[in-house]
């Protein structure tokens, strides 16, 4: 037992590492990861006493314990079992299909991404593009919602920086969950997507099995309280207008609610831009007729490297206004449709006619709206037509502009002008081949605030006066 032995070094190398391994995954690490654990309880005890609404311990869970909940899920593994039985496959295979669309689906929340890095960074790229502005907000609406609520927000969508947008503005209330689609799904943007509490959806997925295990993430979601934020639409507005709303994420939500277990509250958002980013993008594939969004690779560093010239040479001016409403608050058991309507169906059509009672009326849209109204336009004729759509929106209690109209249409103009979407010829502005493109799409995103489509600058200006 005391006699001395002799081994090679490599054997004796192996069982070194193997005894530190030993050591540490059963009393290092454990005691590591209690350390850092209760560091992040007690971090998340004090974040969550500044916030109007607490971080759900759905959201604090294990992602690997969220992930295994839903496989076992009884209405998952019912799926599961169908699944094998049409596709004639075993059910060990089925479940381990069921299991990657979980791995899929299910975000990794981290407070400290949330908070210390993302709503840092949505702050400083919100105010370092965009002029923000706050238009419809009921504060006290807000304010009275029931905090055991789950609250869902219901937003238009123009661009994806209404991700980043309503992340900044909704600071204050909560860490949000975003449903994303296939185009955030690249690493190592992913990752850091999921640290943020956001969930990838397959929008083109229509399989039984992967929309069961989809619905019952939502449903537990929002069982758990979690604040959501959803896009009706289904994808980026090509047109600029508001397309019809899609059922999806709201019939599950509807399908599992319980005003017994949680109420849950609906609060519509809409937002508007000077400029959205990706214009000219979703332009072409309106025209192509396809949703696709792969600009060339050279185009978008060239676009990239451009805006951080501007920048270093002190001759970037912004993007204008970014500006964003909040409607009237739906409570969903309070809610009553006519008897012959459906329910999801009801709620969404009211969601979007809420979106659209409070889309902001901004500068360029406006302006966009009376230039494509005639074949030249000059500043005071814009200014006067201008002028008249203000009077009418305000006798009409719509959304309209804060600032006077001589200052919305310099503004736009010159905005316009730098983007060579309008050409000048002496005081006489009119809409170049590239206007006739994209102004209607900057247009079209407050057309239904009006009863009638633009007049000509004489009309307008005669009306004005």
């Amino acid at each position: 037992m005391t006699q001395p032995i002799t081994m090679p070094l490599w054997a004796f190398v192996l069982v070194v590492l193997f005894a530190a391994v030993t050591f540490a995954s059963h009393f290092l690490f454990p005691s590591v990861r209690w350390f850092f654990r209760k560091r992040a309880e007690r971090a998340i005890a004090r974040l969550n006493e500044r916030l109007q609404r607490p971080i759900e311990p759905f959201k604090l869970a294990r992602r690997y314990d969220m992930i295994q909940r839903l496989s076992y899920d009884p209405e998952v593994t019912q799926a599961i079992v169908e699944y094998a039985r049409k596709e004639q496959v075993p059910e060990n295979v089925a479940f381990e299909k069921a299991q990657q669309y979980a791995r899929e689906i299910v975000p990794s929340f981290s407070a400290t991404a949330y908070f210390s890095v993302g709503i840092r960074l949505a702050r400083w790229l919100s105010k370092s593009l965009y002029r923000i502005r706050l238009d419809s907000f009921d504060r006290k609406a807000l304010a009275d919602i029931d905090p055991q609520a789950a609250v869902i927000f219901v937003m238009n969508h123009r661009s994806n920086m209404d991700y980043v947008l309503v992340t900044y503005l909704a600071a204050n209330a909560g860490a949000l969950s975003y449903a994303v689609g296939e185009w955030a799904r690249v690493w190592p943007l992913s990752a850091l997507i999921r640290a943020m509490g956001a969930y990838f959806i397959r929008r083109k997925s229509r399989g039984a099995l992967y929309r069961k295990v989809l619905a019952r993430y939502v449903q537990m979601a929002t069982r758990g309280g979690v604040s959501q934020a959803v896009f009706p639409e289904g994808g980026l507005s090509l047109d600029g207008k508001l397309a019809p709303p899609r059922m999806g994420l709201l019939s599950y939500v509807i399908e599992d609610f319980d005003p017994e277990a949680r109420e849950v509250i609906f609060i519509p958002v809409a937002l508007n831009y000077d400029r959205v980013l990706e214009d000219t993008i979703l332009i072409a594939a309106d025209k192509s007729g396809q949703r696709r969004f792969q600009p060339p690779l050279l185009n978008v560093l060239r676009r990239v490297s451009r805006h951080f010239l501007q920048r270093l040479t002190g001759r970037f001016r912004g993007f204008g206004t970014a500006s964003v409403s909040f409607g009237e608050p739906l409570k969903l058991s309070a809610f009553k449709p006519d008897a012959k309507d459906d329910l999801t169906e009801a709620v969404a059509t009211e969601l979007m006619h809420r979106i659209s009672e409070v889309t902001p009326v901004l500068d360029v849209p406006l302006v966009a709206r009376h230039l494509l109204a005639s074949d030249e336009a000059t500043a005071a004729t814009l200014e006067q037509a201008v002028t008249a759509s203000i009077a009418d929106l305000t006798d009409r209690n719509r959304p309209k502009p804060r600032r006077k109209a001589n200052e919305i249409v310099r503004d736009a103009l010159q905005r316009m002008k730098a983007r060579k979407l309008i050409a000048q010829s002496g005081d006489r502005f009119t809409v170049t081949v590239t206007g006739q493109d994209v102004l209607p799409f900057y247009a079209n995103s407050i057309a239904h605030h009006f009863s009638a489509p633009a007049k000509g600058l004489v009309e307008n200006a005669a009306a004005a006066e």
